[in-house]
Protein backbone atom coordinates (compact mmCIF):
# COMPACT_ATOMS: atom_id res chain seq x y z
CA UNK A 1 0.00 0.00 0.00
CA UNK A 2 2.57 2.24 0.96
CA UNK A 3 4.33 1.52 -2.31
CA UNK A 4 1.65 2.26 -4.48
CA UNK A 5 1.32 5.78 -2.68
CA UNK A 6 4.76 6.30 -3.51
CA UNK A 7 4.82 5.31 -7.39
CA UNK A 8 1.46 7.90 -7.85
CA UNK A 9 3.38 10.36 -6.07
CA UNK A 10 6.30 9.95 -8.41
CA UNK A 11 4.17 9.57 -11.34
CA UNK A 12 2.09 12.89 -10.75
CA UNK A 13 5.26 14.67 -10.12
CA UNK A 14 7.06 13.13 -13.88
CA UNK A 15 3.47 14.42 -15.27
CA UNK A 16 3.66 17.92 -13.80
CA UNK A 17 7.29 17.78 -15.24
CA UNK A 18 5.84 17.06 -18.86
CA UNK A 19 3.01 19.32 -19.00
CA UNK A 20 5.17 21.70 -18.19
CA UNK A 21 7.53 21.20 -20.21
CA UNK A 22 4.94 20.98 -22.85
CA UNK A 23 3.45 24.04 -22.26
CA UNK A 24 6.87 25.90 -22.00
CA UNK A 25 8.00 24.10 -25.79
CA UNK A 26 4.73 23.40 -27.76
CA UNK A 27 2.10 26.47 -26.74
CA UNK A 28 5.05 28.95 -25.31
CA UNK A 29 7.77 27.79 -27.30
CA UNK A 30 7.11 30.85 -29.70
CA UNK A 31 7.19 32.98 -27.12
CA UNK A 32 10.45 31.84 -25.23
CA UNK A 33 12.17 31.76 -28.43
CA UNK A 34 11.72 35.45 -29.25
CA UNK A 35 13.00 36.43 -25.52
CA UNK A 36 16.07 34.11 -25.85
CA UNK A 37 16.77 36.03 -28.91
CA UNK A 38 16.11 39.07 -27.63
CA UNK A 39 18.29 38.64 -24.44
CA UNK A 40 21.07 37.19 -26.95
CA UNK A 41 21.15 40.35 -28.94
CA UNK A 42 22.29 43.28 -27.12
CA UNK A 43 22.46 47.33 -29.07
CA UNK A 44 25.66 49.14 -27.46
CA UNK A 45 24.79 52.69 -28.26
CA UNK A 46 27.14 55.33 -29.58
CA UNK A 47 26.41 59.05 -29.62
CA UNK A 48 26.24 61.33 -32.58
CA UNK A 49 28.69 64.54 -32.47
CA UNK A 50 26.42 67.37 -31.29
CA UNK A 51 25.15 70.31 -33.66
CA UNK A 52 27.07 72.99 -34.24
CA UNK A 53 26.12 76.96 -33.28
CA UNK A 54 26.95 79.82 -35.37
CA UNK A 55 25.91 83.77 -35.66
CA UNK A 56 24.31 85.23 -38.02
CA UNK A 57 26.97 85.56 -40.53
CA UNK A 58 28.06 82.01 -40.52
CA UNK A 59 30.99 82.46 -37.83
CA UNK A 60 30.64 79.22 -36.00
CA UNK A 61 30.26 80.35 -31.93
CA UNK A 62 29.95 76.27 -30.80
CA UNK A 63 31.87 73.19 -32.27
CA UNK A 64 33.00 70.19 -31.88
CA UNK A 65 36.84 69.10 -31.31
CA UNK A 66 38.20 65.15 -31.37
CA UNK A 67 38.57 63.84 -28.02
CA UNK A 68 39.40 60.54 -26.86
CA UNK A 69 38.49 58.17 -23.96
CA UNK A 70 40.24 55.34 -22.11
CA UNK A 71 37.89 52.40 -20.54
CA UNK A 72 37.56 49.21 -19.65
CA UNK A 73 35.69 46.26 -21.29
CA UNK A 74 34.47 44.35 -18.17
CA UNK A 75 34.08 40.82 -20.03
CA UNK A 76 37.42 40.66 -21.24
CA UNK A 77 39.19 42.19 -18.06
CA UNK A 78 41.77 39.36 -17.38
CA UNK A 79 44.38 41.05 -14.47
CA UNK A 80 42.95 43.50 -12.72
CA UNK A 81 45.60 44.36 -10.65
CA UNK A 82 47.73 44.58 -13.64
CA UNK A 83 45.61 46.90 -15.37
CA UNK A 84 44.62 49.01 -13.20
CA UNK A 85 48.12 49.41 -11.79
CA UNK A 86 49.24 50.56 -15.37
CA UNK A 87 46.29 52.75 -15.98
CA UNK A 88 47.33 54.16 -12.04
CA UNK A 89 51.03 54.46 -13.27
CA UNK A 90 49.67 56.11 -16.58
CA UNK A 91 46.78 59.03 -14.96
CA UNK A 92 48.97 59.16 -11.85
CA UNK A 93 45.63 58.00 -9.94
CA UNK A 94 45.44 55.65 -6.86
CA UNK A 95 44.79 52.22 -8.74
CA UNK A 96 41.94 51.19 -5.88
CA UNK A 97 40.20 54.25 -6.92
CA UNK A 98 40.00 53.36 -10.02
CA UNK A 99 38.73 50.40 -9.18
CA UNK A 100 35.88 51.55 -7.61
CA UNK A 101 34.78 53.98 -10.14
CA UNK A 102 34.76 50.45 -12.26
CA UNK A 103 32.69 48.59 -10.48
CA UNK A 104 30.38 51.33 -9.62
CA UNK A 105 29.58 52.50 -13.58
CA UNK A 106 30.31 49.28 -14.74
CA UNK A 107 26.39 47.77 -16.76
CA UNK A 108 27.08 44.76 -18.01
CA UNK A 109 30.06 42.77 -19.59
CA UNK A 110 29.96 43.89 -23.02
CA UNK A 111 29.33 47.48 -22.32
CA UNK A 112 32.90 49.64 -21.75
CA UNK A 113 33.68 51.90 -18.64
CA UNK A 114 34.68 55.06 -19.28
CA UNK A 115 37.68 56.05 -16.50
CA UNK A 116 39.24 58.94 -18.10
CA UNK A 117 37.85 61.46 -20.74
CA UNK A 118 39.37 64.40 -22.86
CA UNK A 119 42.97 62.42 -22.74
CA UNK A 120 45.50 64.33 -24.84
CA UNK A 121 46.10 62.88 -28.24
CA UNK A 122 50.30 61.43 -27.53
CA UNK A 123 48.68 59.67 -24.86
CA UNK A 124 46.16 58.25 -26.24
CA UNK A 125 48.15 56.68 -28.63
CA UNK A 126 50.53 55.60 -26.29
CA UNK A 127 47.96 53.71 -24.71
CA UNK A 128 46.68 52.47 -27.86
CA UNK A 129 49.91 51.10 -28.70
CA UNK A 130 50.47 49.31 -25.14
CA UNK A 131 46.68 47.85 -24.89
CA UNK A 132 47.35 44.54 -26.45
CA UNK A 133 49.89 44.03 -22.90
CA UNK A 134 46.27 44.30 -20.68
CA UNK A 135 43.12 42.68 -21.88
CA UNK A 136 39.82 44.56 -21.51
CA UNK A 137 41.59 48.25 -22.01
CA UNK A 138 40.17 49.84 -24.89
CA UNK A 139 40.84 53.62 -26.71
CA UNK A 140 37.87 55.35 -28.23
CA UNK A 141 37.75 58.39 -30.07
CA UNK A 142 34.92 60.33 -28.94
CA UNK A 143 33.73 64.69 -29.23
CA UNK A 144 34.02 66.94 -26.77
CA UNK A 145 32.11 70.87 -27.22
CA UNK A 146 34.59 73.47 -27.96
CA UNK A 147 33.19 77.37 -27.74
CA UNK A 148 36.39 78.95 -29.98
CA UNK A 149 35.23 82.43 -28.65
CA UNK A 150 35.27 81.68 -24.97
CA UNK A 151 33.89 84.23 -22.29
CA UNK A 152 32.04 86.14 -25.23
CA UNK A 153 28.48 85.81 -25.23
CA UNK A 154 28.74 82.84 -23.04
CA UNK A 155 25.50 83.26 -21.19
CA UNK A 156 23.06 82.96 -24.55
CA UNK A 157 24.99 79.64 -26.01
CA UNK A 158 25.42 78.09 -22.62
CA UNK A 159 27.52 75.17 -21.61
CA UNK A 160 27.07 71.17 -22.30
CA UNK A 161 27.71 68.94 -19.42
CA UNK A 162 27.15 65.25 -18.38
CA UNK A 163 23.39 63.89 -18.48
CA UNK A 164 22.43 63.36 -14.68
CA UNK A 165 19.89 60.68 -13.50
CA UNK A 166 16.77 63.53 -13.79
CA UNK A 167 17.58 64.44 -17.02
CA UNK A 168 18.12 60.77 -18.11
CA UNK A 169 15.08 59.04 -16.90
CA UNK A 170 13.11 61.12 -19.52
CA UNK A 171 15.53 61.29 -21.70
CA UNK A 172 16.45 57.44 -22.00
CA UNK A 173 13.76 56.58 -24.90
CA UNK A 174 15.40 58.94 -27.18
CA UNK A 175 18.92 57.60 -27.23
CA UNK A 176 20.61 59.46 -24.32
CA UNK A 177 22.94 56.90 -22.60
CA UNK A 178 24.62 57.95 -18.90
CA UNK A 179 27.80 58.70 -20.79
CA UNK A 180 25.62 61.40 -22.86
CA UNK A 181 26.77 65.19 -23.03
CA UNK A 182 23.45 67.56 -23.03
CA UNK A 183 23.14 71.40 -22.67
CA UNK A 184 22.54 72.81 -19.44
CA UNK A 185 21.85 76.17 -19.97
CA UNK A 186 21.32 79.03 -22.84
CA UNK A 187 20.84 77.61 -26.50
CA UNK A 188 22.64 74.63 -25.90
CA UNK A 189 19.37 73.10 -23.31
CA UNK A 190 16.72 75.25 -24.97
CA UNK A 191 17.50 73.30 -28.59
CA UNK A 192 18.60 70.21 -27.22
CA UNK A 193 16.26 68.09 -29.35
CA UNK A 194 17.87 69.56 -32.67
CA UNK A 195 21.53 70.01 -31.11
CA UNK A 196 21.62 66.05 -30.36
CA UNK A 197 23.44 63.65 -32.51
CA UNK A 198 21.58 60.92 -33.90
CA UNK A 199 22.67 57.90 -31.75
CA UNK A 200 24.16 54.92 -33.84
CA UNK A 201 25.70 51.99 -32.25
CA UNK A 202 26.93 48.17 -32.19
CA UNK A 203 24.24 44.96 -32.78
CA UNK A 204 26.63 42.69 -30.47
CA UNK A 205 25.33 38.76 -29.70
CA UNK A 206 26.24 37.57 -26.01
CA UNK A 207 25.81 34.63 -24.62
CA UNK A 208 24.23 33.50 -21.17
CA UNK A 209 26.79 35.25 -19.19
CA UNK A 210 26.05 38.47 -21.10
CA UNK A 211 29.72 38.25 -22.38
CA UNK A 212 30.08 39.34 -26.33
CA UNK A 213 29.71 36.62 -28.62
CA UNK A 214 30.27 38.55 -32.16
CA UNK A 215 29.26 41.46 -33.61
CA UNK A 216 25.96 41.45 -36.21
CA UNK A 217 26.14 44.82 -37.13
CA UNK A 218 27.15 48.25 -36.93
CA UNK A 219 25.22 51.75 -37.45
CA UNK A 220 27.00 54.90 -37.60
CA UNK A 221 26.07 58.06 -35.45
CA UNK A 222 24.87 61.00 -37.50
CA UNK A 223 25.84 64.56 -36.24
CA UNK A 224 23.03 67.02 -34.92
CA UNK A 225 21.45 69.45 -36.46
CA UNK A 226 23.29 73.25 -36.77
CA UNK A 227 21.75 75.86 -35.36
CA UNK A 228 22.33 79.66 -36.27
CA UNK A 229 21.91 82.55 -34.63
CA UNK A 230 20.23 86.09 -34.91
CA UNK A 231 23.49 87.13 -32.72
CA UNK A 232 26.41 89.23 -34.46
CA UNK A 233 29.58 87.74 -32.88
CA UNK A 234 31.36 90.96 -33.73
CA UNK A 235 28.68 93.26 -31.25
CA UNK A 236 29.11 90.23 -28.92
CA UNK A 237 32.72 90.53 -28.56
CA UNK A 238 32.15 94.79 -28.72
CA UNK A 239 29.70 94.66 -26.05
CA UNK A 240 31.66 92.09 -23.80
CA UNK A 241 34.39 94.55 -24.05
CA UNK A 242 32.32 97.32 -23.07
CA UNK A 243 31.15 95.62 -20.10
CA UNK A 244 34.92 94.57 -19.25
CA UNK A 245 35.00 95.88 -15.37
CA UNK A 246 31.25 95.73 -14.42
CA UNK A 247 28.71 94.10 -13.96
CA UNK A 248 25.43 94.31 -16.22
CA UNK A 249 23.88 93.93 -19.57
CA UNK A 250 24.19 94.64 -23.13
CA UNK A 251 21.00 94.26 -25.61
CA UNK A 252 20.45 95.28 -28.96
CA UNK A 253 17.26 94.07 -30.29
CA UNK A 254 16.04 94.63 -34.05
CA UNK A 255 13.23 97.06 -33.87
CA UNK A 256 11.21 95.37 -36.82
CA UNK A 257 11.74 91.61 -35.81
CA UNK A 258 12.48 91.15 -32.20
CA UNK A 259 15.68 89.49 -33.72
CA UNK A 260 18.46 89.90 -30.93
CA UNK A 261 21.74 91.39 -32.51
CA UNK A 262 23.45 91.21 -29.14
CA UNK A 263 23.14 90.44 -25.25
CA UNK A 264 25.66 90.17 -22.92
CA UNK A 265 25.86 89.47 -18.91
CA UNK A 266 29.03 90.55 -17.24
CA UNK A 267 31.01 89.05 -15.23
CA UNK A 268 30.91 85.98 -18.08
CA UNK A 269 32.66 82.43 -18.10
CA UNK A 270 34.20 79.78 -20.18
CA UNK A 271 31.71 77.80 -21.60
CA UNK A 272 34.88 75.64 -22.17
CA UNK A 273 35.41 75.18 -18.38
CA UNK A 274 32.49 72.65 -18.23
CA UNK A 275 34.01 69.96 -21.15
CA UNK A 276 37.56 70.61 -20.61
CA UNK A 277 38.79 68.59 -17.75
CA UNK A 278 42.16 70.83 -17.57
CA UNK A 279 39.78 73.56 -16.34
CA UNK A 280 38.20 72.11 -13.82
CA UNK A 281 39.78 74.71 -10.91
CA UNK A 282 38.17 77.85 -13.34
CA UNK A 283 35.06 75.81 -13.49
CA UNK A 284 35.29 75.59 -9.45
CA UNK A 285 35.99 79.75 -8.96
CA UNK A 286 32.64 80.15 -11.53
CA UNK A 287 30.57 78.39 -8.76
CA UNK A 288 31.75 80.29 -5.73
CA UNK A 289 32.62 83.27 -6.88
CA UNK A 290 29.99 85.97 -5.44
CA UNK A 291 29.89 88.32 -8.27
CA UNK A 292 28.13 85.05 -9.88
CA UNK A 293 28.80 85.27 -13.08
CA UNK A 294 26.81 81.87 -14.56
CA UNK A 295 23.87 83.99 -13.78
CA UNK A 296 22.59 85.97 -17.41
CA UNK A 297 21.77 88.81 -16.17
CA UNK A 298 20.31 90.17 -19.41
CA UNK A 299 17.01 88.00 -18.80
CA UNK A 300 17.31 86.52 -15.73
CA UNK A 301 18.50 89.34 -13.33
CA UNK A 302 15.76 91.68 -11.73
CA UNK A 303 16.45 95.04 -10.98
CA UNK A 304 14.73 98.21 -9.42
CA UNK A 305 14.10 100.75 -13.45
CA UNK A 306 14.60 103.88 -11.93
CA UNK A 307 13.63 106.34 -13.89
CA UNK A 308 13.18 104.21 -16.96
CA UNK A 309 9.72 103.94 -15.04
CA UNK A 310 8.94 107.51 -15.73
CA UNK A 311 8.30 106.53 -19.34
CA UNK A 312 4.89 104.51 -18.61
CA UNK A 313 3.99 106.95 -15.62
CA UNK A 314 3.96 110.14 -18.62
CA UNK A 315 1.86 107.30 -21.28
CA UNK A 316 -0.95 106.80 -18.70
CA UNK A 317 -0.90 110.78 -17.77
CA UNK A 318 -1.15 111.83 -21.40
CA UNK A 319 -3.33 109.26 -22.21
CA UNK A 320 -6.25 110.17 -19.40
CA UNK A 321 -5.96 113.88 -20.16
CA UNK A 322 -3.79 114.08 -16.50
CA UNK A 323 -1.53 116.16 -17.95
CA UNK A 324 -0.75 117.61 -20.95
CA UNK A 325 2.23 118.49 -22.64
CA UNK A 326 2.10 121.99 -21.01
CA UNK A 327 1.30 121.36 -18.11
CA UNK A 328 4.30 122.40 -15.23
CA UNK A 329 5.53 121.60 -11.82
CA UNK A 330 7.93 123.34 -10.14
CA UNK A 331 11.30 121.22 -9.25
CA UNK A 332 12.99 123.00 -5.92
CA UNK A 333 14.97 119.82 -5.71
CA UNK A 334 12.73 117.93 -3.53
CA UNK A 335 8.98 117.29 -2.36
CA UNK A 336 8.19 117.75 1.54
CA UNK A 337 5.48 114.89 2.21
CA UNK A 338 5.29 115.21 6.33
CA UNK A 339 8.34 115.97 7.61
CA UNK A 340 10.18 114.01 4.69
CA UNK A 341 11.83 115.18 2.19
CA UNK A 342 11.70 113.22 -1.53
CA UNK A 343 14.66 114.48 -3.51
CA UNK A 344 15.65 114.84 -7.01
CA UNK A 345 18.72 114.95 -8.72
CA UNK A 346 18.88 118.86 -8.56
CA UNK A 347 17.41 122.03 -8.28
CA UNK A 348 15.34 121.58 -12.14
CA UNK A 349 12.78 125.07 -11.56
CA UNK A 350 9.63 124.93 -13.75
CA UNK A 351 9.45 121.94 -16.02
CA UNK A 352 6.88 120.72 -18.19
CA UNK A 353 6.45 116.61 -19.89
CA UNK A 354 9.39 117.39 -22.37
CA UNK A 355 11.70 118.79 -20.46
CA UNK A 356 10.72 116.85 -17.19
CA UNK A 357 12.32 113.32 -19.18
CA UNK A 358 14.75 114.93 -20.63
CA UNK A 359 15.90 116.23 -17.53
CA UNK A 360 14.87 113.41 -15.46
CA UNK A 361 12.86 115.26 -13.03
CA UNK A 362 11.70 113.23 -9.87
CA UNK A 363 9.58 116.22 -8.73
CA UNK A 364 7.95 116.48 -12.24
CA UNK A 365 6.75 112.92 -11.72
CA UNK A 366 5.77 113.11 -8.22
CA UNK A 367 3.04 115.21 -8.84
CA UNK A 368 2.12 113.29 -11.84
CA UNK A 369 2.14 109.80 -9.81
CA UNK A 370 -0.41 111.27 -7.04
CA UNK A 371 -2.56 112.73 -10.04
CA UNK A 372 -2.67 108.87 -11.73
CA UNK A 373 -2.58 106.48 -8.74
CA UNK A 374 -1.23 103.61 -8.59
CA UNK A 375 -3.95 101.09 -9.73
CA UNK A 376 -3.40 102.75 -13.21
CA UNK A 377 0.22 103.36 -13.47
CA UNK A 378 0.21 99.48 -12.65
CA UNK A 379 -1.65 98.73 -15.55
CA UNK A 380 0.25 100.25 -18.14
CA UNK A 381 2.96 99.09 -17.05
CA UNK A 382 1.59 95.36 -16.91
CA UNK A 383 0.38 96.13 -20.73
CA UNK A 384 3.76 96.74 -21.39
CA UNK A 385 4.59 92.74 -20.13
CA UNK A 386 6.82 94.60 -17.44
CA UNK A 387 5.65 91.63 -14.70
CA UNK A 388 5.62 88.61 -17.45
CA UNK A 389 7.97 86.61 -19.46
CA UNK A 390 9.56 88.48 -22.69
CA UNK A 391 8.78 84.94 -24.23
CA UNK A 392 12.78 84.93 -25.46
CA UNK A 393 13.76 81.50 -26.93
CA UNK A 394 16.09 80.79 -23.89
CA UNK A 395 15.76 79.04 -20.88
CA UNK A 396 15.57 80.46 -17.02
CA UNK A 397 13.95 84.22 -17.92
CA UNK A 398 12.60 86.02 -14.74
CA UNK A 399 9.73 87.89 -14.19
CA UNK A 400 9.77 91.10 -13.36
CA UNK A 401 7.52 92.36 -10.18
CA UNK A 402 5.01 95.29 -10.37
CA UNK A 403 3.59 95.58 -6.52
CA UNK A 404 0.86 98.32 -6.29
CA UNK A 405 -1.86 99.51 -4.07
CA UNK A 406 -4.72 96.24 -3.94
CA UNK A 407 -1.94 93.94 -5.50
CA UNK A 408 -0.55 93.47 -1.78
CA UNK A 409 -2.74 93.25 1.35
CA UNK A 410 -1.02 95.88 3.00
CA UNK A 411 -1.62 99.84 3.74
CA UNK A 412 -0.38 102.20 1.27
CA UNK A 413 1.19 105.77 1.72
CA UNK A 414 1.84 108.35 -0.15
CA UNK A 415 5.94 107.98 -0.04
CA UNK A 416 5.23 104.80 -1.27
CA UNK A 417 3.11 106.32 -4.99
CA UNK A 418 6.22 108.70 -5.09
CA UNK A 419 8.69 106.00 -5.09
CA UNK A 420 6.52 103.93 -7.71
CA UNK A 421 6.11 106.93 -9.71
CA UNK A 422 10.02 106.87 -10.25
CA UNK A 423 10.68 103.67 -10.50
CA UNK A 424 11.66 102.60 -6.95
CA UNK A 425 10.29 100.72 -4.38
CA UNK A 426 8.53 97.30 -4.90
CA UNK A 427 9.12 97.44 -8.40
CA UNK A 428 11.59 94.93 -10.19
CA UNK A 429 12.03 94.22 -14.19
CA UNK A 430 14.78 92.40 -15.98
CA UNK A 431 16.95 94.09 -18.80
CA UNK A 432 15.31 92.34 -21.54
CA UNK A 433 11.82 93.63 -20.34
CA UNK A 434 12.56 96.73 -20.66
CA UNK A 435 14.51 96.64 -24.19
CA UNK A 436 11.37 94.96 -25.50
CA UNK A 437 9.03 97.95 -23.33
CA UNK A 438 11.39 100.64 -25.66
CA UNK A 439 10.72 98.88 -28.57
CA UNK A 440 7.21 99.06 -27.96
CA UNK A 441 7.29 102.81 -27.15
CA UNK A 442 9.22 103.52 -30.34
CA UNK A 443 6.69 101.53 -32.96
CA UNK A 444 3.51 103.10 -30.97
CA UNK A 445 2.28 100.02 -29.01
CA UNK A 446 3.52 96.84 -30.77
CA UNK A 447 4.73 94.31 -28.18
CA UNK A 448 7.77 92.63 -29.79
CA UNK A 449 8.56 88.59 -28.58
CA UNK A 450 12.50 88.74 -28.51
CA UNK A 451 14.38 86.02 -30.51
CA UNK A 452 17.67 84.35 -30.36
CA UNK A 453 17.45 81.78 -32.75
CA UNK A 454 17.14 82.41 -36.59
CA UNK A 455 17.71 78.80 -38.32
CA UNK A 456 17.67 75.35 -37.26
CA UNK A 457 18.60 72.24 -39.32
CA UNK A 458 18.35 75.03 -42.57
CA UNK A 459 14.95 75.99 -41.86
CA UNK A 460 14.54 79.24 -41.56
CA UNK A 461 12.51 80.08 -38.14
CA UNK A 462 9.86 83.57 -39.10
CA UNK A 463 9.37 86.05 -36.98
CA UNK A 464 5.62 86.37 -35.56
CA UNK A 465 2.93 87.76 -37.73
CA UNK A 466 3.01 91.35 -37.29
CA UNK A 467 -0.99 91.59 -37.59
CA UNK A 468 -1.10 89.06 -34.41
CA UNK A 469 1.60 90.89 -31.93
CA UNK A 470 -0.21 92.58 -28.80
CA UNK A 471 -0.65 95.90 -29.45
CA UNK A 472 -0.91 98.66 -26.90
CA UNK A 473 -3.76 101.30 -28.33
CA UNK A 474 -3.04 104.69 -27.31
CA UNK A 475 -3.83 107.93 -28.85
CA UNK A 476 -1.17 108.87 -31.16
CA UNK A 477 -0.50 112.29 -30.21
CA UNK A 478 -0.06 110.25 -26.80
CA UNK A 479 2.66 108.49 -28.27
CA UNK A 480 4.60 111.48 -29.86
CA UNK A 481 4.41 113.51 -26.97
CA UNK A 482 6.06 111.09 -25.03
CA UNK A 483 8.56 110.25 -27.76
CA UNK A 484 9.60 113.93 -28.00
CA UNK A 485 10.62 113.84 -24.21
CA UNK A 486 12.36 110.77 -24.82
CA UNK A 487 14.22 112.68 -28.38
CA UNK A 488 15.03 115.64 -25.51
CA UNK A 489 16.90 113.37 -23.50
CA UNK A 490 19.60 113.34 -26.19
CA UNK A 491 19.20 116.43 -28.26
CA UNK A 492 18.69 118.49 -25.46
CA UNK A 493 21.97 120.06 -23.85
CA UNK A 494 20.83 119.55 -20.24
CA UNK A 495 19.44 115.70 -21.11
CA UNK A 496 20.71 113.50 -18.89
CA UNK A 497 21.71 110.83 -22.63
CA UNK A 498 23.01 114.65 -24.01
CA UNK A 499 26.39 112.48 -24.81
CA UNK A 500 24.72 110.53 -27.02
CA UNK A 501 24.65 113.64 -28.94
CA UNK A 502 27.91 112.83 -30.02
CA UNK A 503 27.61 109.75 -32.43
CA UNK A 504 26.81 111.25 -36.09
CA UNK A 505 24.11 110.77 -37.89
CA UNK A 506 21.71 109.44 -35.66
CA UNK A 507 18.65 110.75 -34.28
CA UNK A 508 18.53 108.78 -30.45
CA UNK A 509 15.84 108.36 -28.29
CA UNK A 510 16.59 107.33 -24.95
CA UNK A 511 15.68 107.57 -21.39
CA UNK A 512 18.30 107.47 -18.18
CA UNK A 513 17.58 105.87 -15.00
CA UNK A 514 19.52 105.72 -11.61
CA UNK A 515 17.89 102.71 -9.27
CA UNK A 516 18.92 102.69 -5.63
CA UNK A 517 19.95 99.71 -4.72
CA UNK A 518 20.91 97.91 -1.45
CA UNK A 519 21.73 99.72 1.78
CA UNK A 520 25.49 100.76 1.48
CA UNK A 521 25.78 99.72 -2.18
CA UNK A 522 25.76 102.34 -5.24
CA UNK A 523 23.15 102.66 -7.34
CA UNK A 524 22.12 100.77 -10.38
CA UNK A 525 22.63 102.85 -13.94
CA UNK A 526 20.48 102.50 -16.88
CA UNK A 527 20.40 103.54 -20.26
CA UNK A 528 17.18 102.40 -22.82
CA UNK A 529 17.60 103.94 -26.15
CA UNK A 530 16.51 103.14 -30.03
CA UNK A 531 17.26 104.60 -32.98
CA UNK A 532 16.78 104.72 -36.77
CA UNK A 533 19.01 104.39 -39.95
CA UNK A 534 18.43 103.24 -43.71
CA UNK A 535 20.58 100.16 -42.42
CA UNK A 536 18.42 99.46 -39.51
CA UNK A 537 16.46 100.15 -36.75
CA UNK A 538 17.15 99.07 -33.58
CA UNK A 539 16.41 98.82 -29.39
CA UNK A 540 19.03 98.94 -27.13
CA UNK A 541 19.91 98.60 -23.01
CA UNK A 542 23.06 99.21 -21.20
CA UNK A 543 22.90 98.00 -17.51
CA UNK A 544 25.35 98.73 -14.68
CA UNK A 545 24.70 96.83 -11.85
CA UNK A 546 25.70 99.25 -9.04
CA UNK A 547 27.23 101.10 -12.16
CA UNK A 548 26.89 104.25 -9.71
CA UNK A 549 25.59 106.28 -11.81
CA UNK A 550 23.27 106.62 -14.95
CA UNK A 551 26.39 108.48 -16.98
CA UNK A 552 28.18 105.77 -16.97
CA UNK A 553 25.79 103.64 -18.89
CA UNK A 554 25.37 106.27 -21.53
CA UNK A 555 28.97 106.73 -21.87
CA UNK A 556 28.80 102.88 -22.77
CA UNK A 557 25.69 103.27 -24.73
CA UNK A 558 27.99 105.69 -26.84
CA UNK A 559 30.59 103.65 -27.48
CA UNK A 560 27.80 101.00 -28.26
CA UNK A 561 26.50 102.77 -31.30
CA UNK A 562 29.74 104.36 -32.70
CA UNK A 563 30.76 100.70 -32.63
CA UNK A 564 27.87 99.52 -34.67
CA UNK A 565 28.42 102.33 -37.07
CA UNK A 566 31.68 101.12 -37.73
CA UNK A 567 30.42 97.55 -38.32
CA UNK A 568 27.75 99.10 -40.51
CA UNK A 569 25.12 97.48 -38.88
CA UNK A 570 23.20 101.12 -38.35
Amino acid sequence: MRLNIIQFFVFLLLGLIAGGLFYMQVIRGGYYHLQSMNNRIRIVPIDGPRGRILDRNGTVLADNQIAYEVGVVPQDVEDKKALFGYLASVFNRDPQSLQRVFEHHRQAPFVPVILAEDVPRQLAIRIEEEKFIYPGLIVRQGFKRYYPFNETGAHVLGYVGKINDNEMAGRRQYGYTPLSMVGKTGVEEKYEPFLKGQPGGRQIEVNSRGQQVRLLGLKDPLPGQDVVLTIDERVQAAAQQLLSGWRGAIIVMDLHTGNLLSMVSSPSFDPNAFSDKSKNDELRSYLTDPLTPLINRAIDGVYPPGSVFKIPVALAAIQLHKITPETTFNCPGYMLVGKRKFHCAEVHGIQNLEEALAHSCNVFFFHVGLLVRPRIIGAFARAFGLNRLTGIDLPFEARGKLVTKGSEDRAWYTGDILNLSIGQGYTLVTPLALTVMMAAVADDGIILRPHIVHEVGGGVIPPDDLAKRPLIKLRQDTWADVQKGLRSCVDDPGGTGHDLKQVPGLTIYGKTGTAQSAPGKPNHAWFVGYTRSPKAAIAFCVFLEYGATSENSVKIAKDLLLKLQSLQII
